[in-house]
């Protein structure tokens, strides 16, 4: 993973130093909270609905045995001992004190990790697959290309005010676990006929008040050609970009507006203008980010003790068939921490968890651990050999739920618990879903189930591309729950369809029921998923389940 140079850990350091001023002068009343509110969120720094809350940067969700020890560590001084990893592969600090947040940043700072554009009207954190350097599939680990897109994009001078906030994506697997259609950049690793790796490049995808799926505006862009057509995009974005109304500001309505065409047009143009400025200086930092990317020295190792505890321990089996996935070294997997034990919170890992977490990837993951986008930990370099002590020492902290992809493990903001843009209650749904069907002992039979809760319209939990995404709005000063389905947030990216009138807050748990036992009953054999069959027969049945007849629903109108 990459280490800070001398002036990575400079430029940190002065940056926490100004900010650090920059507090002193808000609590003495030099600053007011709207001259103050662009200093904090330019440091990562919200304020919630209780609270503020430090959102801090894991970049592409890479992290150390001794980064998660201090984000621990963060959480026993500063706040209530737990921390939340969100959808950006981040995680956020929910209860901080203002005068704190400084001695929180100089924390971070020692350990190579800062919270510098995890806000604003700025390119944000940078995320990626989070089986990178991993996975089977995989053309080349797209973490160098996130890092050096970082770099590039932290403190840009054109970029520090654009219309909106940014995101990027990155993958280097056909198989998309960054779900990169649904940012304003998503990069696709892809090979041309001459075997060479490149990037298929993806605009204007986005969620929220009006979701939209990204559309390709280069087939194939070499890898040397990376940044300055990055540079092209945000510029003309920037030029373009709607500031009269911040609902349309983001670069999804711009390609809507002028159209894909227009656009690549726009940026071709712009790139041919950049590219003569870019003199190989970035190929250069490039090949150096590389060699901080180098993979473990994988251990030929008997894996005899797997295969005793998969053939006789049942609990075991069931964790491995869930939670754990092949890996491009032979016998090595990629084993996935749940964050969604039944009834938690999902997302939400205690001070001693992290801990725990921690020391299982110095022990048995070579020191290293990942965020995913669906608020998870993974341990990248696993052994199979180790998998049965990693599996016993999860168990013990209350992380070794098998129900990674299943209906249970579920992605859902804060909502308004913690949030103050939130119309409605998220975790609460999500846990009573996940007990709900725990108490069911449904989970297995249903298989592969995508649950995505939001509390707002800004669908910070990635509900429109669930199978099943729930929104809760305020309606009259009630909770109401929208329910969309068909959702899809892969290679086959796909923006769910909303059902029908929405739902009262005691009555959200029974429709999932109603909708879980169509799918079970519509499906042709246990082996058909959820989407699947979704696809294959469409609303109607699922509408039906919820609403009645339509015979009966057009009377009652």
């Amino acid at each position: 993973m990459y280490r800070y140079t001398d002036f990575d850990a400079a430029f940190v350091a002065e940056r926490n130093r100004q900010f650090r001023a920059q507090v002193e002068r808000r609590i003495d009343g030099s600053l007011t909270e709207d001259e103050f509110k662009p200093l904090r969120l330019m440091n990562g720094l919200y304020l919630q609905l209780h609270a503020y809350m430090l959102r801090v940067a894991v970049p592409y969700g890479t992290l150390s045995s001794a980064q998660m020890r201090q984000l621990a560590m963060i959480a026993d001084t500063w706040d209530k001992g737990y921390g939340h990893f969100t959808t950006r592969q981040n995680i956020q600090f929910n209860w901080p004190k203002l005068r704190d947040v400084p001695d929180m940043l100089d924390a971070l700072a020692k350990v190579q990790m800062h919270a510098i554009q995890t806000s604003g009207n700025t390119i944000r954190n940078v995320t990626a697959d989070h089986f990178a350097g991993a996975a089977a599939d995989e053309i080349s680990d797209p973490r160098p290309v996130a890092e050096l897109i970082r770099q590039w994009s932290t403190d840009h001078p054109e970029f520090q005010f654009l219309p909106r906030k940014f995101k990027v994506a990155v993958t280097g697997s056909s198989t998309d676990r960054a779900v990169t259609r649904a940012h304003d950049i998503g990069l696709r690793m892809v090979l041309n006929d001459a075997g060479e790796a490149g990037f298929e490049v993806i605009v204007g995808g986005g969620l929220g008040r009006t979701p939209m799926i990204g559309k390709v505006i280069r087939d194939f862009l070499p890898e040397a050609d990376l940044l300055p057509y990055l540079e092209a995009i945000v510029s003309v974005w920037n030029l373009l970009g709607r500031r009269d109304n911040k609902y349309k500001s983001r670069i999804k309505i711009t390609v809507h507006e002028h159209g894909i065409d227009d656009i690549r047009a726009r940026v071709e143009e712009r790139f041919k203008m950049l590219k003569p400025a870019f003199t190989g200086i970035d190929q250069q930092l490039y090949a150096a980010i590389k060699a901080d990317f180098a993979p473990p020295a994988f251990a030929d190792r008997d894996t005899g003790p797997f295969d005793q505890f998969y053939a006789n321990d049942p609990v075991f089996r069931a964790w491995v068939d869930s939670n754990v996935t092949v890996h491009r070294a032979n016998g090595y997997a990629i084993a996935q921490i749940s964050l969604k034990a039944h009834g938690a919170t999902p997302g939400d890992a205690t001070s001693d968890q992290m801990r725990l977490m921690a020391d299982l990837a110095a022990q048995y993951g070579h020191d290293e651990l990942r965020v995913s986008h669906e608020q998870n930990i993974v341990l990248p370099h696993v052994h199979k050999a180790d998998l049965p002590a990693i599996h016993a020492a999860l168990k013990t902290a209350d992380l070794a739920t098998a129900n990674i992809g299943k209906i249970s493990d579920i992605i859902a903001c804060p909502g308004m618990d913690y949030c103050a843009l939130a119309t409605a209650r998220s975790i609460p749904i999500a846990q009573e879903i996940a007990t709900r069907f725990d108490e069911l002992k449904l989970e297995n039979d249903i298989g592969d189930l995508k649950i995505k809760i939001s509390g707002c319209i800004n669908a910070c939990g990635h509900h429109h591309v669930g199978h099943i995404g729930i929104l809760g709005l305020d309606r009259a000063g009630v909770e109401n729950y929208q329910i969309t389905l068909g959702g899809d947030h892969t290679e086959t990216a796909a923006i769910g369809q909303r059902t029908g009138p929405g739902f009262a807050y005691d009555e959200i748990v029974p429709a999932i029921e109603r909708i879980v036992d169509t799918y079970l009953s519509e499906r042709r054999d246990a082996d058909e998923s959820f989407i699947d069959t979704f696809k294959r027969t469409g609303m109607t049945p699922f509408k039906t389940a919820l609403y009645g007849e339509p015979e009966k629903r057009a009377k009652a109108a």
